[in-house]
């Protein structure tokens, strides 16, 4: 895990969830099958509607069956860095669930708020084991479900490059390199509201 994290957090919480960014420089490190699998087992912990756990993950490690499909699946921008990621992970989740009322599948309004639980919780635990995780909505989505073989019923959310984080001067010069910073975020006063919510 990186020791130079600039970011502090207005009240007091766990340093994993400053250390927590998503870099675009990675190095050629190949990840473990098993820190891999231990991502995806603390996303399979998250919490879910009717704990219908509707997430769903196809990964490919780099140089491994389906990476060079994955990878071109980005659009041109995501191809041009994560090309170095160990591993690309895309999530998915299932649009139905099954409630106790109801004998049959049902539309699931909270399947994509689920599956973000689940790729949060995967990012947290790839940190802690010094992995770092970038999501890309950056894709072609259609391709995708083709490809990927994705049933009927279920959607593709995002990708996830990951990998260990490279150095900053490893990206080219330019747009690439200005933005691989770690970022702020807006403060809770202007998030939380007591009673009612105020735009």
């Amino acid at each position: 895990m990186s020791n130079d994290n600039t970011r502090h957090a207005d009240h007091k919480i766990e340093p994993l969830f400053t250390d927590r960014w998503s870099p675009r420089s990675f190095t050629n490190e190949a990840i473990p099958l098993a820190d891999l699998n231990a991502m995806f087992e603390a996303a399979r912990w998250a919490p879910s509607s009717y704990n219908s756990q509707p997430w769903r993950f196809v990964y490919a490690l780099k140089g491994g069956k389906g990476y060079d499909t994955m990878l071109s699946l980005l659009n041109p921008f995501n191809q041009s860095w994560a090309k170095e990621a160990a591993a690309l992970v895309f999530v998915l989740s299932k649009k139905t669930m099954m409630v106790p009322t109801s004998p049959d599948p049902v539309p699931s309004r909270s399947h994509s708020f689920d599956a973000g639980a689940a790729w949060a919780q995967l990012a947290l635990q790839g940190t802690k084991l010094g992995w770092m995780s970038h999501a890309m909505v950056g894709l072609d989505f259609d391709r995708a479900v083709a490809e990927l073989h994705v049933p009927e019923g279920y959607a593709v959310e995002i990708a996830i490059a990951i990998g260990r984080r490279g150095p900053r001067e490893a990206l080219p010069e330019g747009m690439l390199r200005d933005r691989e910073v770690q970022s702020g975020r807006t403060p809770i006063t202007e998030l939380v509201f007591e009673g009612v919510f105020k735009a």
